[in-house]
């Protein structure tokens, strides 16, 4: 778990530092130091609370192609805006107000702390999309207000990672954030309804998917 961290982190850095052209880029180890402290608090509580899960979720792969390219996409949009966010740093394009940056840390403890709460009243919750043996559907909590609370919490952490990093260019890659959600949210919920008893009477009782009163 600590080597895979380590490489994580590793793997964060280089884009951001390397289109920065600078080790000075404080923005990005302010960045680096949030993900990690809250990644590390998440980590423990599932050690504590739920060791299995915290096992699970380190070992779990996605199994279906089109997960898999999901995954892929979500990804390169990633890559794509670490990279516009170093090379706004090294060329000043545009410049977030220190404040406006705080303000975005707070969305993405915001949204930590909505992956915990998830994970927490739904043992079975999973970083890919998959069937667990014995699961049976969560619609209390969270989950009566939307069928899928994690991918929610990504609409907050996600979009608020460039403004940490004090660039508004960098959100350009994280408009297209949404498609790569709804796409896997509507090849996980074909599964689900095919596969998880139960799943399909949640759906009438839960009308919606993402976002309350929208969607």
């Amino acid at each position: 778990m600590v080597v895979k961290g380590l490489l994580g982190f590793l793997l964060l850095g280089l884009p951001l530092f390397s289109a920065a052209g600078s080790l000075r880029y404080m923005n990005a180890w302010l960045l680096i130091a949030a993900l990690f402290s809250l990644m590390l608090a998440m980590s423990t509580l599932l050690l504590l609370k739920y060791p299995e899960t915290l096992e699970r979720r380190l070992k779990a792969k996605e199994k279906e192609r089109a997960q898999k390219d999901y995954v892929s996409l979500i990804g390169l949009l990633f890559l794509a805006s670490f990279i516009l966010a170093g090379l706004d740093y090294r060329f000043q394009w545009t410049r977030v107000p220190f404040g406006a940056s705080l303000c975005a840390l707070l969305l993405m403890c915001l949204g930590y702390g909505l992956f915990a709460a998830t994970i927490l009243q739904n043992a079975y919750a999973s970083r890919v999309v998959e069937i667990q043996k014995d699961q049976t559907v969560v619609t209390t909590g969270l989950y009566a207000v939307v069928r899928h609370p994690m991918y929610l919490a990504c609409l907050l952490v996600f979009p608020a990672m460039p403004l940490i990093l004090g660039s508004y260019i960098a959100l350009l890659p994280m408009l297209l954030l949404p498609i790569g959600l709804i796409l896997r949210i509507n090849n996980e919920e074909a599964m689900l309804r095919a596969d998880l008893s139960g799943y399909e009477a949640y759906m009438q009782k839960t009308k919606y998917r993402l976002i309350p009163f929208i969607w």
